[in-house]
């Protein structure tokens, strides 16, 4: 049974791509520091023959070369961020410590575990590195982000990850680490952290609360359910040539403003308000963010020429069904309708 070391295994996007490797027969061990984004609650009921979760950073380079040796992973996935894009303005310091010097610390640990391996497990050991569109800039009304789109990234996030994509390339370039760097569109599905969109509107409606749109609403993303992004990367993992970066995104473009909306529409069907207005009385326009970057959309072509990639989840299916699930976890904490 092959074994993947998975970092920020106990995050949104981390612990459904734990699901998706056991469903495909892996055993993993998960590595997660536990910030506030981070919970066991997330990763619970996993098969405790296939899965441990262990609570430590990707900077300390002794306990990440300790599990690289102890359990021989064919593979390293990184998925340990911090991701908030509002939280990077206010605090960048943090985005510093874990994207990019967390980063070199791994890469250092996972470089130095690769010398040791001969044969096989050499060839087929792969890194790869999670990244997101946001690196590549904003776009206008036209046009997608591609393998090959230059850096420009606007946001102490973003800065970031730009940064952490380059060493994992050079990591690659120096030292021979076969490094992969997958870039993402939003992600949406169940256990995100209630500060990201989608699961904030959901929470504030819910509670009765104003739900703030940045700006006029204009403001574009393209929407990738979470099993469809770590489907992407498992592929990518599995059969991507070393390297090279791929991009995953869920063709499902929407206005801020309209995304909004579409939740409160569901809400009206689902959950309706007991006063019977809709959930759309609660939107509220607020003070844009800085440095807000107009619209982000991606170009799946090389994914699905090279890694035969295509989205399965429709974005009506997937926010619907996104929407039903933060409604069961609002029941289970006693969460009155408004």
């Amino acid at each position: 049974m092959e074994v993947l070391l998975v970092t920020g295994a106990a995050g949104f996007v981390g612990s459904q791509f734990v699901r998706t490797a056991l469903e495909q027969g892996y055993a993993v061990i998960g590595l997660d520091k536990l910030t506030y984004a981070g919970s066991p609650d997330n990763v619970a009921g996993l098969p405790a023959d296939r899965f441990e979760l262990v609570v430590g950073d990707i900077a300390d380079y002794s306990l990440v070369r300790s599990l690289l040796e102890r359990h021989r992973p064919s593979g390293v996935l990184n998925f340990a961020a911090e991701s908030h894009v509002d939280r990077s303005i206010s605090g960048p310091d943090a985005f510093i410590e874990t994207n990019v010097l967390g980063t070199m610390h791994i890469l250092r640990a996972a470089s130095d575990y690769h010398q040791t391996l001969t044969g096989g497990d050499r060839e087929g050991f792969r890194f790869v590195q999670i990244s997101t569109d946001e690196v590549f800039g904003s776009l206008g009304e036209e046009g997608f982000f591609t393998e090959t789109t230059p850096y420009a990234p606007r946001s102490p996030y973003s800065a970031s990850k730009a940064g952490a994509d380059h060493l994992a390339s050079a990591w690659h370039h120096t030292y021979g680490l076969p490094t992969i760097v997958t870039h993402c569109s939003n992600n949406y599905g169940p256990r995100q952290h209630p500060e990201k969109l989608i699961p904030h509107m959901i929470t504030c409606a819910l509670a009765g609360k104003q739900l703030p749109v940045y700006g006029t609403g204009q403001n574009i993303r393209d929407w990738i359910h979470v099993e469809d992004h770590c489907a992407g990367v498992m592929v990518a993992l599995q059969r991507g040539r070393v390297g090279e970066h791929y991009c995953f995104g869920g063709q499902s473009e929407w206005r801020n403003i309209d995304l909004v909306t579409q939740i409160c529409t569901i809400l009206d069907r689902i959950r309706p308000r007991s006063d019977k207005q809709s959930y759309t009385s609660q939107i509220s326009m607020v003070t844009d963010r800085m440095g807000h970057d107009y619209r982000y959309a991606i170009d799946i072509a090389t994914a699905t020429r090279e890694l035969d990639f295509t989205p399965q989840v429709t974005f009506p299916e997937g926010l619907a069904s996104t929407v039903e699930w933060y409604l069961d976890a609002s029941k289970m904490r006693g969460q009155d309708t408004p």
